[in-house]
């Protein structure tokens, strides 16, 4: 990949005795194969050093980042009291886990950075410090202003896009938490992503069926033609480009995905089961309704294989890949 204007791209490495740091040093080994942009690491150097012997170029600003990054993998350092080997966390982890995202999306926001890629946490951990969010897309969200409603997260492959309504929720909780409103929010946010992220000046979205059949005009339920409909009817008043319910067993297929931009469905697994089963190597999380560009790549802390070189660089590279894009598409449509 070229080198642009922008300024390089930030990476929290995640918790430090998890995979994250393994797959930053691979990715930074393989920066010319992978086709990635200058970045900067942000976190512990121990937690590198502990799995990787290659060069390191410690830097005090991310602007630093492109003269160093041909020589050594650019580190703004945090430095932490926790000397964790690889696979057994601690608290001292988890703070410096934190401290190294805080960090990232201070950068992101102040234009030092173009982009941000969080490495994997440990939300178990985290809770044992005090962190009071979901996860790590609702704290990037209150370090923005923005309200947790008003984001969405979208999993993007080579050949499909897909957004969940619903997230980490018992599925039983589903039907009652699908409303018009919070279909009509989360269907903005994915076109509004879309066009600002993507470079799509007339998205289209397919919204996918609740209920078997998209509930056979009610006889297989409500919801489709309670919730779904009216939410489609007023999108479409407003200009966008919706179609739907849409069956779900029948939208994923090579000729369906040609005919829409980006599938919006009404829980997680309807959402990720599609996007992993064709790109489970490639598919990037990456979150809509930010003022800043934030994506990751989709797999956790995998404690188990930590420090055993057994790390697949390939999500976090194309989620560096689809960052450095997405910065690109929004300074060419502002």
């Amino acid at each position: 990949m070229g080198r642009s204007p922008l300024p390089p791209i930030a990476i929290s490495l995640g918790d430090p005795a998890g995979i994250g740091p393994e797959v930053v040093a691979k990715c930074w080994d393989n920066r010319d194969r992978f086709s990635l942009p200058p970045f900067v690491a942000i976190g512990d150097p121990k937690s590198i050093a502990a799995v990787w012997d290659g060069p390191i170029e410690l830097v005090d600003d991310p602007r630093q980042a492109e003269a160093a990054f041909d020589t050594g993998l650019p580190l703004l350092q945090i430095r932490s009291a926790s000397e964790d080997a690889p696979g057994h966390p601690s608290v001292a982890g988890a703070h410096c886990s934190l401290d190294c995202l805080e960090i990232a999306v201070g950068l992101a926001r102040s234009g030092s950075a173009s982009a941000v890629v969080t490495g994997p946490v440990s939300k178990q951990q985290l809770y044992g410090i005090g962190f009071s969010h979901p996860g790590q897309t609702e704290f990037v969200a209150e370090r923005c202003g923005v309200s947790g409603g008003n984001v969405a997260m979208m999993l993007a492959g080579p050949t499909l896009r897909t957004v969940p309504m619903t997230t980490h929720m018992p599925l039983r909780e589903v039907a009652d938490a699908l409303t018009p409103s919070l279909v009509e929010a989360r269907a903005r946010t994915t076109l509004r992503g879309l066009q600002r992220l993507f470079g799509i000046a007339e998205p289209r979205l397919a919204i996918a069926g609740f209920n078997p059949h998209a509930g056979e005009g009610g006889a297989l339920g409500r919801e489709d033609v309670e919730v779904l409909e009216p939410a489609i009817a007023t999108l479409r008043a407003e200009g966008w480009r919706v179609t739907g319910p849409t069956p779900a067993d029948t939208m994923f297929h090579a000729a369906a995905r040609a005919k829409y931009d980006a599938a919006l469905c009404a829980y997680h697994d309807q959402a990720l089961i599609p996007i992993k089963a064709l790109h489970f190597e490639e598919a990037v999380n990456i979150t809509l309704g930010l003022p800043i560009i934030r994506t990751a790549p989709d797999h956790g802390t995998a404690f188990d294989i930590a420090g055993q070189d057994r790390a697949n660089p390939l999500p976090l590279s194309a989620a560096i890949r689809m960052a450095a894009q997405c910065a690109q598409n929004r300074l060419e449509t502002v």
